[in-house]
């Protein structure tokens, strides 16, 4: 199927983009990567009547670091934050889960903000924006305004977003000093999306485990965080033992559905693998 017809914008700034996307309504969509807008057009499952096309806005593609977190640009590509040094040295987990998105031309189209803004349930960066408790920068007419990831992501593909919002840059929180980091995944074929991913942070002190940050993408409807659950454990010898209590509890406490393709059982006996390699991988780099 072709798309159906549709007003062609490009405008040459954010402030322009804004105006556009106010001025159509609830009919018009913003484009950037087009990894899934663009399917989703062809088989006429969004039909707007303007699409605002935002890859002029270069001033949305960008790594900064500031303080205690790294900014970026809501148009900054996947391979840029899968290649950038930055991310690399101050938030390895990002760049971690950058490198397995999909193939090298997705990750050449695909954007930060797109990813964010479509929610995927199953896609990395939302997931490592929950596990990181990052900051989601909104942008509207007249100002903006910053969402935690908690309350941006609302169901399967559903967000804060409103219809006249555009997502400006995201702050992700840096790493500390004591930190280790890993992204762990399992799907059948290489670009697949995962079945299950788990992202993990570990911080010691004096061989303890002082924190703990852990989300899990494939359980649910959004990305789970499973702080919660892994408080209690805090405090303990920073071992594979400990790694392996902690997967058993999050298998005890995640609650995924049978769906045509994964039964809710592989999908807990996964959680249970990749938690624990996840965490024992995360506590290896935290050991230097």
């Amino acid at each position: 199927m072709k798309p159906a017809a549709f007003d062609y914008l490009r405008p040459s700034s954010l402030e322009e983009a804004l105006q556009q996307l106010a001025a159509g309504g609830d009919h018009a969509k913003v484009i950037a990567g087009g990894q899934s807008l663009g399917p989703m057009l062809n088989m006429r499952l969004a039909m707007p009547s303007a699409l605002i096309d935002l890859n002029d806005l270069t001033e949305l593609a960008y790594i900064r670091e500031g303080g205690a977190f790294l900014s970026i640009g809501a148009l900054t590509r996947h391979e840029q934050i899968a290649g950038s040094a930055l991310v690399q040295s101050r938030c390895p987990l990002l760049g971690q889960a950058a490198k397995t998105i999909g193939h090298y031309a997705i990750r050449q189209r695909g954007t930060l903000g797109g990813s964010l803004a479509h929610a995927d349930p199953a896609a990395q960066f939302p997931l490592i924006a929950m596990t990181l408790g990052a900051e989601i920068e909104i942008a509207r007419q007249g100002g903006s305004r910053r969402v935690p990831t908690q309350a941006f992501f609302q169901s399967a593909m559903t967000t804060a977003l409103a219809p006249d919002e555009i997502i400006r840059c995201v702050h992700f929180p840096t790493l500390s000093g004591n930190e280790g980091t890993s992204f762990e995944l399992f799907n059948r074929r290489h670009g697949d999306y995962a079945i299950v991913a788990v992202a993990a942070t570990v911080a010691l002190q004096d061989e303890r485990v002082v924190r703990v940050r852990l989300g899990l993408s494939g359980v649910s409807a959004i990305p789970r965080s499973c702080d919660d659950t892994v408080r209690p454990l805090l405090g303990q010898l920073a071992n594979a033992a400990w790694a392996a209590d902690v997967a058993r509890v999050v298998r005890a406490a995640v609650a995924p559905e049978d769906d045509a393709g994964v039964t809710a059982v592989y999908r807990k006996e996964l959680t249970e693998k990749l938690v624990q390699q996840a965490l024992e991988r995360a506590l290896g780099r935290a050991k230097g």
